[in-house]
């Protein structure tokens, strides 16, 4: 699919979670036994539940997005431009406004959403919290009824394993095999839920979703075979 796809009718994406609270004990009694029993094979032997409620953020259940940054080409007079921009603040309102992106700007029936892993984590973690929320889920994240070649989904991991379902690969990694330049990351995705809670500091967690949304870009253009993005030909933008 990805070879008859134009670069301006893709929308690459990323998000960012932690978990709904800050800590395990802020859960009511009802969810902190729903936790441990959600958990209960994920966890080591002696490990404590609470302990364990740093990774409640990979669990739509019990993790919510903090941050969904987007990226999408533009040419105009031959010259080429990748624009950014991100939704952040209040959950309801990062996932109302994607929504709207979604059914204004990226509603055609050619246009195309991509991420790494999104088949896997992006997309239905975002479907189900606008469930949650009560936010109308979009065309391009329903599922129901649909073919195969009917969903609008690409994803950079799935285009790496080449048929190979066991097969997981991350973005950093991908990245550094395929020789593909990215500036020092200031924090990783296990750094996240304390950057947003402790520091407080959404701006950081901003820069690293969009940063990965220019690596997902530049993995598919390697898989084009077009040439990388430089820096000047990326910059972030507000939607209007």
């Amino acid at each position: 699919m990805f070879d008859k796809v134009r670069l301006d009718q893709i929308l690459f994406l990323d998000i960012e979670t932690v978990p709904e609270t800050e800590n395990f004990d802020s859960l009511d009694e009802e969810m902190q036994q729903l936790f441990e029993a959600k958990t209960a094979y994920q966890r080591k032997d002696g490990e404590e539940v609470s302990q364990f409620y740093n990774r409640a953020g990979i669990w739509a259940e019990f993790g919510k997005i903090v941050c969904i940054s987007v990226g999408y080409f533009v040419f105009k007079k031959g010259d080429r431009q990748f624009r950014t921009t991100s939704f952040y603040g209040d959950e309801k309102v990062i996932l109302s406004d994607f929504s709207n992106l979604l059914n204004t700007h990226f509603n055609q029936s050619y246009h195309v959403l991509c991420g790494h892993n999104a088949k896997e984590f992006d997309f239905p973690f975002i479907a189900r919290r606008m469930l949650i929320h009560g936010v109308l889920i979009p065309e391009k994240l329903q599922l129901s009824g649909k073919k195969p070649w009917e969903v609008a989904h690409l994803d950079t991991m799935e285009m790496w394993k080449f048929g190979d379902y066991k097969h997981f690969t991350s973005l950093k990694l991908l990245t550094k095999i395929l020789k593909i330049p990215s500036p020092k990351d200031d924090i990783d995705g296990s750094q996240v839920a304390d950057v947003f809670y402790k520091e407080k500091n959404i701006d950081r967690i901003i820069v690293y979703c969009e940063k990965d949304v220019v690596a997902v870009a530049q993995v598919f253009l390697r898989f084009k075979g077009e040439q990388l993005l430089g820096l000047h030909e990326i910059m972030s933008v507000e939607i209007s």
